[in-house]
């Protein structure tokens, strides 16, 4: 009996696991090269960035989902960074990080990184962090984390925007 087990059912064992890691799986010359018709084919396929009803206490059964054009903290963080050039941004990992700004005729150049915590309009809804980066040659950096109230300012600025881009959308929404 243990003869037949090694010889017969261990492989077939093996064999279901090794067909099973990459038997189905979609390989990248299914997925069509431009841009317009992987993101079609991944709505049809009901892929995408989903917040279901128990996030966000919408009780109507089903998903909503939330996309970066239809957020208003997120496009309203775009609109008051939009003189700083974008380094990193992330909608899935809630995350905008600004490349590094300064004046040319300084010495000192800051980074803005904002961490998005929830969707909804709220004083903690986003984190705020600014980073400045002090050089006296070259080679010769130093970066340091500012705590000040300029975090402050911006985050209000964000949210007062993102309240009207609210309100606009949902008298648009009432008038449609």
């Amino acid at each position: 009996m243990q003869n037949f087990i090694k010889k017969t059912l261990f492989p077939l064992l093996i064999l279901c696991l090794l067909n099973s890691c990459g038997g189905l799986s979609e390989t990248a010359k299914n997925q069509p090269v431009n841009a317009q018709d992987r993101v079609k084919k991944n709505i049809e396929e009901g892929r995408g960035l989903k917040i279901t009803s128990s996030v966000t206490n919408n009780n109507t059964g089903g998903g909503n989902f939330q996309f970066a054009s239809s957020n208003a903290l997120w496009r309203a963080t775009l609109e008051k960074l939009d003189f700083i050039p974008l380094a990193n941004v992330d909608y899935a990992g809630g995350v905008i990080i600004t490349d590094w700004y300064g004046d040319t005729a300084s010495d000192e150049e800051i980074k803005v990184a904002v961490r998005f915590l929830t969707n909804e309009i709220r004083s903690d809804a986003i984190d705020v962090i600014i980073y400045k980066k002090r050089c006296v040659d070259v080679n010769k950096c130093q970066t340091s984390k500012v705590e000040n109230n300029t975090n402050n300012q911006i985050k209000a600025s964000i949210l007062k925007r993102a309240a009207v881009l609210k309100r606009e959308a949902e008298n648009k929404k009432k008038k449609d």
